[in-house]
């Protein structure tokens, strides 16, 4: 039998080794990399866990945070990792695709003579009771639903979970039981009061994130920039079908953005820590709001920031369309290097049903006016949405090809993203797929899909991530005609980003 490698505790960032371990917080791999081998060389770093682990350090607490996926870790060796350093609690960040990895995990490392286990996330909002049912879950003590800093910290730190607003958990009563209203209550339907902003949407300005719990981030970038991703805001107030960030299924959400002071300090502090002069805004709001944008840009040119630092962020197709001119001169006067955009069909029809809230004539506009500003776009699309017809998803491949000509004609340049559709729990196109008659179990049988023929060309590379399906047509495309148009994609997409590093 061959000698198994002793397991590592070095892969907890940020932990005191000579202390006793309170918490560790765990992200599970996207896939077992015993089974099946890692391609991807890069994921974007889980900061909001990354936000809950300094919090519990700022409150003496000594904790650590296990990146699984970023570390390319099999189940069993983050299984072994965890419980190697023997901490007194788990955390665990449940999202849909990763459910099932999450709880391989977490029947290993909890229990009675192992760590007591908290988990949260978009799934365990999403569907706790499903959770709290799951036999490999049996000892969660605490699911945790939203912003997770001050409750978990509490919740380490000896606080009853009674007391704690929107805990639930099973009483081995047969259901879960649950606590979801004010501290004391049993059951509240009432709505959220001011005195518990603390514990459900705590002050961003107050919130700060310690890189040293990021095993990537900061990280050197292909032009040699070091660069750091960044959170400028939590919340939206857009409805898009397929987002579990919509607004409709988190109405318990306060929306706020940070104050440009707070995040033009955490850029310079970045520069002097790291040598940092690239970030990332990965919120949905950065760009989101005009009044927002405005806001900002005032600060950023006060600062110099075009000057000193590029920045990409997310931003709003239907805000931009409304923007004049001269405030998207600002924004490429102050450093803004390219802007992600959820264009996601050329079919005006699937727009409307997902509820963008935008035109295919928009997003050409604002593209453009961007490009030729030599700012970039990123666009992200959906192949195979419930209800795309053939007709709409030629009209998405043309509107692909549509994009790209005129980043040929303009100084910025245009980058394509486009996934295969898979519903999420918790998103407004879940609720009605299962109000169809589909099974919910069946709409969460995510999986990997391959989109090369002989594994992963390097066309496929930092792609590994989002290419895995539920395997269900929901169109009247076959599922391997929509992944000929993937891949079709992904290659010209691959082959343009290398005709833009040859120059």
């Amino acid at each position: 039998m061959p000698e198994q490698p002793e397991p590592r505790t070095d892969l907890i960032a940020g932990a005191d080794p000579t202390r006793l371990l309170d918490a560790v917080f765990v992200n599970a791999p996207l896939r077992d990399y015993e089974k099946r081998p890692r391609v991807n060389d890069y994921t974007l770093p889980v900061l909001g866990m990354a936000y809950i682990a300094t919090y519990a350090r700022q409150q003496g607490l000594n904790v650590g945070l296990l990146d699984a996926e970023a570390h390319g870790l099999s189940v069993r060796e983050a299984v072994d990792a965890v419980n190697t350093a023997r901490p007194r609690w788990v955390g665990m960040n449940l999202l849909a695709p990763t459910y099932e990895l999450s709880a391989r995990i977490a029947s290993e490392v909890s229990g009675p003579d192992r760590a007591r286990l908290i988990v949260g996330g978009h799934h365990a909002k999403a569907m706790p009771n499903e959770i709290l049912a799951d036999e490999r879950f049996k000892h969660v003590e605490a699911l945790v639903v939203g912003e997770g800093e001050t409750r978990v910290a509490a919740l380490l730190g000896g606080c009853p979970r009674e007391q704690l607003p929107r805990i639930l958990w099973d009483q081995q009563t047969g259901a879960p039981a649950v606590n979801m209203g004010m501290p004391g209550q049993r059951r509240s339907a009432e709505p959220i009061r001011m005195e518990t902003d603390h514990w459900l949407s705590p002050d961003v300005d107050k919130l700060t994130l310690d890189r040293d719990f990021l095993p990537q981030d900061p990280y050197v970038a292909s032009d040699g920039r070091t660069e750091c991703n960044i959170v400028g805001s939590r919340g939206c107030p857009y409805d898009c079908g397929f987002c579990g960030a919509a607004v409709s299924k988190n109405g318990d959400l306060k929306i706020r953005t940070r104050s440009p002071e707070h995040v033009l300090s955490e850029l310079f502090d970045l520069q002097t820590r790291f040598g940092a002069t690239a970030f990332r805004f990965v919120d949905d709001l950065f760009l989101g709001a005009e009044r927002i944008i405005r806001q900002f840009m005032d600060p950023f040119a006060q600062e110099r920031i075009g000057d000193r630092f590029v920045w990409d962020a997310t931003g709003r197709i239907n805000v931009l369309h409304r923007a004049e001119d001269s405030v998207l001169d600002r924004l490429a006067d102050n450093g803004l290097r390219e802007v992600a955009l959820g264009i996601e069909s050329g079919s005006d029809r699937v727009l409307a049903a997902m509820d963008k809230r935008i035109t295919c004539d928009m997003t050409l506009s604002v593209a453009r006016r961007l490009m030729e500003r030599g700012i970039g776009v990123k666009g992200y699309f959906i192949l195979g949405y419930p209800g795309e017809t053939a007709d709409d998803l030629a009209a998405t491949m043309r509107h692909v090809r549509d994009l790209w000509h005129t980043s040929d004609r303009a100084v910025g340049t245009f980058r394509a993203s486009a996934f295969e559709f898979r519903p999420y729990p918790g998103t407004p196109i879940y609720d009605r797929l299962v109000a169809q008659g589909h099974d919910p179990q069946t709409l969460m049988d995510y999986g990997a899909v391959d989109l090369t023929d002989q594994g992963a060309d390097e066309s496929m590379r930092q792609r590994d991530e989002f290419n895995f399906s539920v395997g269900i047509q929901f169109t009247d495309t076959p599922l391997s005609e929509l992944r000929r148009h993937l891949a079709e994609l992904t290659r010209e997409q691959h082959q343009r980003n290398a005709q833009v590093v040859a120059r």
